[in-house]
């Protein structure tokens, strides 16, 4: 959780928070991706682990997922993919994205001890309301994690109950529906931003549908960090056959930290 806290104390806007699906296109490549991440100085990164129903997430998060269950991607290699990450110098926090149903399976206790232990600083349950949090909130404080919650433009009502117990940072929803490009966001997401961000006792960051540079440039007035999810996953599928190739991956990762330069600069 430290690791959250120093970035929002250092560097200036726009503080970019990528989102990648872990083992797509497989684990090997999700961990150098994490490492050039991590050099192109992401404040963040959010790392999906897949599952079958992601109800959040629009056709691109959908079959990147897929593709990383076909890759045989579980919780175990999820922790060693990190820890070798992490061992290769991977220094940026790492927030892990993922649908209740695959943590309560495996076990709330182990998963918050292992998630740790593999290097997470926080973690991220679309599905999981504020309301029904308390168990999974208490094993993440005692292993230094945070539990990271998800505010909506339709819960201005709930915003103060929903940020009072917040760790790491508030995740704004800037839209709605699920997770994909987008022209237009909601009517108001501004004020809403405003809002979460008077009122959080930590950082906001504002994701969905945000995937140009003038859109992080824009939120960046807003909110403290800016995620892309779907525009990075799409352009990481669209050189995936090359990062599999060994002799062809650093040319694909350029191509990725091209991407990502532009959306901090474009």
């Amino acid at each position: 959780m430290e690791r959250i806290h120093e970035t929002f104390q250092r560097g200036q806007a726009p503080r970019l928070i990528p989102f990648i699906m872990a083992g797509d296109p497989d684990l090997n490549s999700t961990v150098s991706l994490l490492r050039v991440l991590d050099q192109e100085g992401a404040a963040a990164v959010e790392v999906g682990f897949p599952f079958s129903d992601p109800l959040a997430d629009g056709p691109v998060i959908q079959q990147a997922a897929s593709r990383a269950l076909g890759q045989g991607m579980t919780l175990r290699r999820l922790w060693e993919m990190i820890s070798t990450a992490r061992e290769r110098g991977v220094r940026v926090p790492l927030i892990l994205f993922s649908y209740y149903n695959p943590l309560l399976s495996y076990g709330l206790h182990q998963l918050t001890a292992d998630a740790k232990q593999a290097g997470f600083d926080g973690i991220i349950v679309p599905d999981l309301p504020v309301e029904e949090s308390e168990g999974l909130r208490e094993l993440c404080d005692q292993r230094g994690l945070a539990l990271i919650p998800l505010v909506a433009p339709t819960s201005r009502e709930r915003i103060g109950r929903i940020v009072s117990r917040a760790k790491g940072f508030v995740y704004c929803v800037s839209s709605l529906g699920t997770t994909g490009r987008r022209d237009r966001f909601s009517r108001g997401v501004e004020s809403f931003l405003e809002e979460v961000r008077s009122r959080s006792p930590v950082p906001t960051v504002v994701g969905f549908g945000i995937s140009r540079g003038e859109h992080v440039r824009h939120f960046s007035r807003f909110a403290d960090g800016v995620v892309v999810g779907s525009a990075l996953v799409e352009r990481i599928a669209s050189v995936s056959e090359r990062l599999r190739r060994a002799e062809e991956r650093p040319q694909a990762l350029d191509e990725i930290r091209r991407f990502v330069r532009e959306l901090k600069t474009e």
